[in-house]
């Protein structure tokens, strides 16, 4: 079962350690069968609740999984591995394409509003017991969501859109529930499940979002929650339509108990309407983070939900760090009152962007997708020989497996970085370039 490697210790910390450097260092690879519960406990000479204490600690941290009586074994993609790894090294004098980031040169200047934020802290300093949500930031936070169609709900502030997801499938889920993630997604979020213990199950995307099919197919099997991106969605660009909300929405009252969390982290970037799924299950959440609009390190996003969840979120969060700071809540408060970035104007820089890309390509006959926000997907046949024959051109592009399950191959292109004017047409052509077959070679 496990080959020349013996398990050793006899605390359950001991027990769990002894697997996870097994794991690290490849001594038992992925898939490999641990032994039974018991079968172990007797080896090591210890009760069997300390093995399955040492058992449980590995599942929580995405090392193994269980299922049932068929037992344990190591994840097939264990957490450690981390799809960030999954990089490509951008050399000098290579346009970097890939990394996600929003075009610094439309976000707006922090400076004024900090000032503002750190003034008003001199006068009004936040002490231990005061309130965790800046009365200003929830009142403005509370009208945009109801603006947009979001239910009513309790306000909690997190530490950015995965902190809120993370947060949100700990206070409802146990180890071994399956969530229902997009595939392509978002690829924080694909290593996020299975480092809590739980399992995915991958549902399609198109365009207008997640596929209907494939949510009802994963919630009739059991998945327990969903994640959803209601606009830009992280790779596609895909944005949740009226039609396909109602659509999903439907197929999520048939499964009231099913956890739903929506992400709208391309809010502030993106010029289409907002469809909410929110409200259709009993526990549902919706996280509105502010980095993509005003720069990654403002580790900020808004999240409401239903009483039960967001009191929970609450909680926990009082057992942690306590509270989001609340001078970055009042530096985002003054950023909003003061209207930057220009939303619309942000949101156009970025469409037309991807639309000269996305258009160059289809010149060339190169399907691409992105509805919205600052990613185009391109689906290839390879994607080792795209991404080096694109570096090799001169362009770092995100090899799709960052994103995937099951999902076809693909690359990422992240428009931020592309100028108006020639920039689309030459990386159009080294995309076609690179998915045209090698010259046949004769030998003589």
């Amino acid at each position: 079962m496990l080959g020349e490697y013996r398990i050793e210790g006899r605390r359950a910390a001991d027990i769990a350690a002894s697997v996870e450097r097994a794991v690290g260092s490849g001594e038992l690879e992925p898939g490999q069968l641990l032994p039974p519960m018991r079968e172990l406990a007797v080896e090591l000479g210890v009760n069997p609740n300390t093995v399955a204490a040492a058992y449980r600690v590995l599942r929580e941290r995405g090392v193994i999984e269980t299922a049932g009586r068929r037992g344990s074994r190591v994840r097939p993609a264990p957490a450690t591995t981390g799809r960030d790894l999954l990089r490509v090294d951008v050399p000098e004098g290579v346009c970097d394409v890939s990394d996600g980031n929003p075009d610094p040169v439309l976000l707006p200047p922090l400076a004024p509003a900090f000032a503002a934020a750190a003034a008003r802290g001199d006068r009004e300093p936040v002490l231990y017991g005061d309130v965790a949500v800046e009365p200003e930031l929830a009142r403005t936070a509370r009208a945009r969501l109801d603006a947009d169609g979001v239910p009513d709900g309790p306000l909690a502030v997190v530490s950015g859109a995965l902190d809120g997801v993370e947060r949100v499938l700990a206070a409802h889920l146990r180890p071994g529930d399956t969530v229902a993630v997009e595939d392509p997604g978002w690829g924080s979020a694909l290593d996020l499940v299975p480092a809590l213990g739980l399992r995915t199950a991958g549902v399609g995307v198109d365009d207008e979002g997640p596929l209907v099919d494939d949510v009802r197919r994963a919630l009739r099997g059991g998945a327990r929650a969903l994640i959803a991106t209601a606009r830009a969605q992280n790779p596609t660009g895909a944005a949740v339509t009226a039609t396909r909300a109602r659509a999903l929405r439907a197929v999520l009252r048939e499964h009231p108990e099913a956890l739903l969390i929506e992400d709208d982290h391309g809010h502030g970037i993106v010029d289409l309407p907002l469809h909410p799924l929110a409200g259709a299950t009993r526990h549902w959440a919706f996280v509105r983070s502010v980095a993509k609009a005003y720069g990654p390190d403002l580790r900020l996003a808004v999240l409401t939900g239903d009483e039960v969840t967001v009191d929970r979120v609450r909680g926990r969060q009082r057992l942690g760090p306590g509270w989001v700071s609340r001078l970055l809540q009042r530096a985002v408060v003054r950023l909003w009152a003061d209207g930057v970035p220009d939303t619309r104007a942000v949101a156009a820089a970025y469409g037309r962007r991807r639309e000269l890309l996305i258009g160059a390509l289809a010149e060339r006959g190169v399907a691409a997708h992105g509805r919205s926000g600052m990613n185009v997907w391109v689906p290839v046949p390879d994607e080792t020989g795209v991404v080096a024959s694109l570096l090799h051109a001169g362009w770092a592009v995100a090899p799709g497996a960052r994103f995937r399950l099951n999902a076809p191959p693909g690359i990422r292109i992240t428009v931020s970085a592309l100028r108006e004017g020639e920039e689309a047409e030459r990386l159009a052509d080294a995309v076609a370039a690179s998915l045209r077959p090698a010259p046949a070679r004769s030998y003589v």
